[in-house]
């Protein structure tokens, strides 16, 4: 189980640096402080994302799951907010974007992983 989350750190770090790669208005010093940045992220997703779920529960069944997006984004904005000037991203609608490529990436990349282990 500790593998499992470290490889997913791993991983979550390998978007974070993807995502700032593909956009300007995303920024982080180096793989070290995007292995913090998905640390956090980790710690964020565990215990505020499900707190501000609960709270956003009917809005997000309205919308059939897409406002899902705006709490990953704000769980982004979150973990920026904790880094300070070491992993920026200049403003929510690039959190929605970045958040939505690294879920995207995020799920790419654990299925590589898995094929490759088998």
């Amino acid at each position: 189980m500790l593998r499992k989350w470290i490889i997913s750190i791993i991983l979550n770090a390998v978007a974070i640096i993807a995502v700032a790669e593909l956009f300007d208005a995303v920024k982080i010093e180096h793989f070290g402080y995007a292995l913090i940045a998905a640390f956090i992220l980790s710690i964020l997703n565990v215990i505020v994302k499900p707190i501000i779920l609960i709270f956003t529960l009917p809005i997000t069944i309205f919308t059939l799951g897409l406002f899902l997006f705006v709490i990953n984004a704000i769980t982004l904005m979150l973990a920026q907010w904790m880094m300070g000037d070491t992993f920026i991203i200049d403003g929510f609608g690039w959190a929605i974007l970045a958040a939505l490529i690294i879920s995207l990436l995020n799920t790419l990349l654990e299925r590589l992983v898995k094929d490759i282990a088998k």
